[in-house]
């Protein structure tokens, strides 16, 4: 019985045929090979997640919006109290001083301490969720509902009428909506880019959901065929065909 060239991928199975049977064996992976191909990427599906939480960003994202709302809301205060609105754009864009004791674009005027609680929940919520925060848009996200409700709450907690029952002020109008101001814009771009990034499969992880069902065993394609094996096995397969027909 001939043996097969030292460099060839077959391997022999005994105790089946006197001739015996040829498998295809699997390359060896050397060393090397695995630091080649690289890290798993973490977007890919079960991909494990890699670095280091992105909890910074999200806060550095959400003390960004908050110090724009605060400004803007000051200099808002201190120069159109008084005045009359300012248009710009022909009338695309006004500029007015006005307050509010619901939630975002005037929703619900009369659920001021509702929406006070509402908002404490939300940021408590963000911020014990931070730490398992891996993916780099769900920080972004977040970040933008975060900034946006802590600016609000601060006018909740430090405007008039008192504590907890404050009324936020809005300064942006644009034709058929109503006023707004930039923390109201950052939590809608926040709830907006989490529907995106989750319809998207993304986690917070970092890991990309499958959004498809895996293909079991009997799913999967044909198996694929390696070269001929050597030795007996073809011979005694080129005997058994020829004696037919």
């Amino acid at each position: 019985m001939s043996e097969p060239k030292r460099g060839a991928a077959w391997t022999e199975e005994r105790g089946t045929s006197d001739e015996g049977r040829w498998r295809l064996k699997a390359p060896r992976r050397r060393a090397g090979d695995t630091a080649a191909a690289g890290p798993a990427r973490p977007d890919e599906p079960g991909a494990s997640r890699s670095g280091r939480p992105r909890v910074l960003i999200l806060l550095a994202i959400a003390a960004l919006v908050l110090a724009l709302d605060i400004a803007s809301k000051a200099i808002v205060v201190a120069t159109l109290s008084d005045r009359p609105p300012i248009r710009l754009l022909g009338g695309l864009l006004t500029l007015r001083e006005s307050r509010n004791s619901g939630a975002a674009f005037s929703i619900g005027t009369s659920m001021t301490v509702v929406f006070t609680v509402i908002a404490v929940g939300v940021i408590i919520f963000i911020l014990r969720t931070s730490r398992r925060i891996y993916s780099l848009p769900w920080a972004v996200a977040l970040g933008l509902l975060l900034g946006g409700a802590m600016g609000n709450l601060g006018d909740r907690i430090f405007r008039a009428p008192g504590p907890f029952r404050g009324w936020v002020v809005d300064w942006i109008e644009v034709p058929h909506w109503p006023v707004f101001n930039l923390a109201d814009s950052s939590i809608v771009c926040g709830g907006v880019l989490m529907v995106l990034i989750a319809a998207r499969g993304y986690r917070i992880d970092g890991k990309v959901q499958a959004t498809g069902p895996r293909p079991g065993p009997e799913q999967s394609g044909p198996e694929q065929s390696g070269p001929e094996p050597p030795g007996p096995a073809r011979k005694q397969e080129h005997r058994s065909g020829g004696g037919r027909g």
